[in-house]
């Protein structure tokens, strides 16, 4: 797409008889990006690190007879980070009649550039590149996690393309983590008056912010992270339930059970209303925020429209 820069008409807080408080009609919080933990990266746009994928054989033996030795098993893991980019300018011109200065206008925008670039960092943790072909694999693209067939999928039985999940993660550093490359994870540079051209190789001056980070997700082991998949968003038969969140618990070892719920508002509130149909009381039952003592984190990076998987 071409550059879309900053006009007069977008400056609808120019004045001074309105209030300080910003309300937003946008989705973009990013509550997993908050929850999980941040790792740099091994080395600049790669992260590597050794999994063990088979132990030792030992066993006992008798007095004076020998065994044979064994040793364990490792591989290299490599997660390969991607750069995204929320760098941003605006002409001189326009942010000079900012009532409140440029410095202003230039902390606005910023704010909003860095909150539409943690959202879409967390919708490529969920969805991996089928949110953003050019950003790195997510959740959604696991090799363990994009098969009904695989080990740490539960099939919530829909077949159709109005389909959502329900992840199930171990977040931890051996585990589900962001990796990020430099110091500062995710950050504004310094805003500098440039000489920009516009589209007729013409000058012009503007402000521009320099932003952009290096980023990937780690799933530390095959345990670490557990997918129910073809949940439907409408119906009964298909839809998430407690038992088919505890199905995906028992898939988990028994010392490394997962430490985190991630699903959207329609799979809280379908949970909720199974609740409601199955208490004693038969009174509405209260939004969910725990299954078997495992906190539920609650985004909107997860979509209802999900093409089932097979």
């Amino acid at each position: 797409m071409a550059d879309d820069q900053l006009t007069i008409a977008d400056l609808v807080g120019n004045t001074f008889d309105i209030s300080s408080a910003e309300v937003s009609d946008l989705l973009e919080d990013a509550p997993l990006v908050a929850r999980l933990p941040v790792q740099m990266s091994s080395k600049g746009d790669t992260h590597k690190y050794v999994k063990v994928t088979q132990s030792p054989v030992v066993g006992f033996r008798a007095e004076n007879a020998g065994r044979d030795f064994d040793h364990s098993v490792s591989e290299l893991v490599t997660v390969t980070l991607k750069l995204i980019d929320y760098s941003w300018r605006v002409d001189k011109g326009n942010a000079d009649v900012w009532l409140k200065g440029p410095q202003d206008l230039i902390a606005t925008e910023g704010k909003r550039h860095l909150a539409a670039a943690l959202f879409h960092l967390e919708k490529q943790i969920i969805s991996g590149t089928g949110a953003d072909s050019g950003g790195f694999a997510g959740l959604a693209d696991d090799a363990g996690l994009n098969a009904v067939a695989d080990t740490m999928v539960v099939d919530g039985g829909g077949t159709g393309s109005d389909t959502t999940s329900v992840y199930a993660l171990r977040v931890g550093e051996e585990d589900v983590s962001l990796v990020m490359r430099g110091d500062v994870p995710m950050s504004l540079g310094e805003t500098t008056v440039i000489d920009a051209l516009d589209g007729s190789n013409k000058h012009y001056p503007a402000y521009y912010t320099p932003a952009c980070t290096w980023a990937g997700l780690q799933i530390g082991s095959a345990y670490s992270a557990g997918r129910i998949a073809n949940c439907e968003t409408t119906g009964s038969s298909n839809i998430i339930t407690d038992d088919k969140i505890f199905d995906l618990i028992s898939k988990f070892p028994a010392g490394r059970k997962p430490n985190l719920l991630v699903m959207n508002r329609t799979s809280q509130e379908l949970l909720r209303g199974g609740r409601t149909a199955t208490n004693a009381t038969g009174a509405p039952a209260p939004i969910p925020e725990f299954v078997g003592g495992i906190p539920i984190l609650v985004t909107d990076a997860i979509t209802d429209t999900e093409a089932a998987i097979s």
